[in-house]
């Protein structure tokens, strides 16, 4: 065997022993990340005794999962519905009324712009107990007050500011001249807006939207405080499962699991655009 042949064959080998390390490094990160979940589903298969008694070994039980969704009394499934609607609507709300913001930031000059843009993303970091209170009152005067309207308006504050900011940063990463020479064509501005730059946008429009729709799935604060008993979202119906003398710990993590699917859902489909509409714009030159 020449050096050459011998070179080439420690190098081949030295390839396929780091590729197996990235992949055995791989999947005990994954393991890593996922185990949270896989804890919360074993959790669910155990009996409230076995909860604190066995970690792996245990007898698995159905019965936490027949006491969430199928018992005459719980009302899970329909706090669910619910939340789903809810979050969906505000998520659409964002977009109908985001993008244009977004665009609006991004193209035209006007006075105390940045203020303004600036502004608009404080309410983000905002406390959200720093407002519950005026806005409790003000929807109790105009009858928002546990209205599924209500809670897709209020959610416009930990949705939009987000949306407006991602948005904003891809309309200015697309040249001016791209709208000019669409215009030259003969298009209209409302042709070029749906045609030519929502889908250029149209990465980091899934991204922010599928955070926006997290934040609202999330939300705690405000539906507790202005939600009753007509619009009840999962955050809080999975209080229930907390009582004053005892916690029913795998009735929660039943709640815990069904309420983290759509989001997970959600990303599976959507990978790619969510890939490129996190990443768009992190390495320029």
């Amino acid at each position: 065997m020449t050096d050459i042949e011998r070179a080439a064959r420690n190098k081949k080998t030295q390839d396929a022993l780091i590729e197996v390390g990235r992949n055995f490094g791989l999947t005990i990160y994954a393991i890593f990340a996922l185990f949270p979940i896989i804890w919360m589903f074993l959790m669910s298969l155990k009996s409230d005794a076995e909860v604190v008694t066995t970690i792996f070994k245990f007898t698995p039980t159905f019965s936490n999962y027949e006491i969430v969704l199928f018992r005459p009394e719980s009302d899970y499934i329909k706090a669910f519905i619910q939340n789903l609607l809810v979050s969906t609507g505000a998520v659409v709300l964002t977009v109908v009324a985001g993008v244009p913001a977004a665009y609006a930031l991004a193209r035209y000059d006007f006075k105390n712009k940045e203020g303004w843009a600036f502004q608009i993303l404080s309410f983000k970091f905002a406390p959200e107990i720093l407002v519950i209170l005026p806005i409790y009152l003000i929807f109790e005067r105009i009858g928002l007050y546990d209205t599924y309207f209500g809670l897709i308006w209020v959610y416009q504050l930990i949705t939009m500011p987000l949306l407006i900011w991602v948005v904003r940063g891809y309309f200015e990463d697309i040249s001016v001249e791209i709208e000019q020479a669409a215009q030259l064509d003969g298009y209209t501005w409302y042709e070029v807006f749906f045609k030519v730059l929502l889908p250029l946008i149209k990465p980091g429009l899934v991204a922010s939207g599928l955070l926006a729709f997290i934040f609202a799935w999330n939300s705690y604060t405000f539906p507790l405080l202005l939600s009753g008993t007509n619009v009840q979202t999962i955050t809080i119906t999975s209080l229930r499962y907390l009582a004053s003398d005892s916690v029913h710990y795998g009735q929660v993590a039943v709640a815990a699991i069904i309420a983290v699917l759509p989001e997970i859902i959600i990303c599976l489909f959507i990978q790619k655009h969510l890939v490129r509409g996190l990443s768009f714009g992190a390495v320029k030159g």
